[in-house]
């Protein structure tokens, strides 16, 4: 099976006044295509970094520092310079211009809040023409806004809304026109942060139906950021927990829920609500997130950790092959 995408020992930082805090921390990641890989983790854990990242669009004052990202592209990428070949396409030493052509065609990143990334002064219908033409100029306005309709539609909006703005959807409407933006070129890869978390749970399950039902449709490679294990449990092939800017865990989705080997995902598995046991007492994890401008020695879990010994506190863990299969980075469970 063809990976989609490769991320070998990728670096983010951001500079800040106090120091530089390390979001990203040599993380190792692949991905086969027609898989959806949740990315889950506590807030400020590196996800949606690691999401820029891949787009090459890490805000300042933040910068990739070292690393690789492979995409695969399965047709040559024509762009007004030049063509890019099919194959594996080292993402990090494209151009801005080449950035700009794989952005949208091949990556698609569906953003956070839908209402600050839509412009309300263009109605749904421009949006759309406008994402086309950028990278088929030669596209008839017409055209463009049928291949919205269409996909607008397998979303449940109405085609006579496509002139509508923004803020007359609601907010489950408005990402669902957002999920449509990054599907109507077709994209080999689509980056979904957080699609749900601003939405009641009944609309939120409904565009989850929609996201599994479009991955179908569309033959999609997916990566699904949230802390919303619940939302990975139902859509993800395979879960990545992050951790202070490193991977802890990364198995198959029944593997990981059924069998977490990290004391982190056991923790958040156990925070997790059970509606089936009130009486059960809420678990949380005690502490806080490291601080990653002075982040502790060894492993960045250890000082929340109940299973913590001397090795954890003078060595960083390597994410090595589990007894499940999949790959943990802990000195109880990582060594072969």
């Amino acid at each position: 099976m063809t990976d989609v995408l490769r991320i070998n020992d990728l670096v983010v930082e951001y500079t800040t006044q106090r120091g530089v805090a390390r979001a990203v921390d040599r993380v190792i990641l692949s991905l086969p295509e027609n898989r959806t890989l949740g990315l889950a983790g506590e807030s400020g854990c590196g996800k949606s970094t690691l999401g820029r990242a891949i787009m090459q669009l890490v805000p300042y004052p933040g910068r990739i520092v070292s690393g690789e990202i492979t995409l695969n592209i399965d047709h040559d990428q024509v762009w007004k310079k030049g063509t890019i070949p099919k194959g594996d396409v080292p993402i990090l030493d494209m151009t801005e211009d080449q950035m700009r052509s794989l952005r949208g065609s091949e990556i698609a990143y569906i953003f956070q809040d839908p209402m600050t990334s839509l412009n309300p002064m263009l109605s749904i219908g421009k949006h759309f023409v406008q994402m086309q033409q950028a990278h088929n100029p030669d596209i008839e306005e017409a055209e463009a806004i049928e291949r919205a309709t269409e996909v607008l539609e397998a979303l449940g909006i109405l085609a006579e809304r496509v002139n509508d703005y923004p803020h007359q959807f609601s907010g489950g409407m408005r990402q669902r026109v957002m999920i449509g933006l990054g599907l109507v070129l077709r994209p080999r890869l689509l980056i979904s942060d957080e699609p749900t978390t601003s939405l009641d749970v009944i609309v939120e399950a409904q565009i989850l139906e929609e996201i599994q039902e479009l991955k179908d449709m569309f033959n999609l490679t997916m990566i699904l950021i949230t802390h919303n294990l619940g939302v990975l449990a139902q859509t993800a092939d395979d879960v990545a927990i992050m951790y202070a800017g490193r991977m802890a865990e990364i198995d198959t989705t029944e593997t990981l829920f059924d069998n977490p080997q990290h004391p982190y995902t056991q923790a958040l598995l156990q925070c997790v609500p059970d509606v089936t046991k009130p009486e059960k007492q809420l678990a949380w994890i005690p502490g806080a997130p490291p601080d990653l401008v002075d982040p502790p020695m060894g492993c960045m879990y250890h000082p929340r950790c109940p299973f913590a010994m001397d090795i954890c506190k003078a060595e960083q863990p390597s994410l090595l092959e589990s007894d499940t299969g999949g790959l943990v980075a802990c000195h109880l469970y990582g060594r072969k």
